[in-house]
């Protein structure tokens, strides 16, 4: 039986579908459904958390568009397996999660909507410990609030 072009768009939709399936198990719906950061910091298991300088924010210092401010993370912790994200005056803070196989460069760019002048919270994850780091943002226009 000869493969048709049909076949391979039929099965390429197919391991498209299974795609959000996957996304949805690593769904935390206590983070992002909390109110708070130290909420949010709870239901991902955050604790005792060490400041670092070692945490490297790249963000606007005022941000004249709430509603896209782009923000540099980079970690420079040996062994970083994870940075999280927290927008603290949002409604919702916890911004996402993103993990690294070891080896990988721990190095996010996002683009998050911010409400008003808050600080923007770093935690990684490293060698079984969490580190954390914050950067002032004021926000000018725009974000989630108007």
């Amino acid at each position: 039986m000869a493969i048709t072009r049909r076949m391979v768009v039929q099965a390429l939709g197919a391991l498209a579908a299974l795609g959000p399936l996957r996304a949805l198990a690593a769904w935390n719906k206590g983070a992002f459904e909390a109110k708070s950061t130290l909420d949010a910091m709870r239901a991902l298991g955050v604790s005792n958390t060490e400041d670092s300088k070692d945490i490297v924010i790249r963000a606007p210092e005022i941000a004249e568009n709430g509603a896209v401010v782009p923000i540099d993370v980079t970690s420079n912790i040996p062994g970083t397996t994870a940075i999280s994200v927290f927008i603290e005056k949002n409604p919702f803070p916890y911004t996402g999660t993103f993990d690294f196989a070891l080896g990988a460069i721990p190095f996010v760019h996002l683009r998050a909507k911010i409400g008003e002048s808050t600080p923007v919270r770093v935690v990684v994850a490293a060698g079984g410990k969490f580190y954390t780091a914050a950067k002032e943002v004021k926000v000018t226009i725009g974000g989630c609030g108007g």
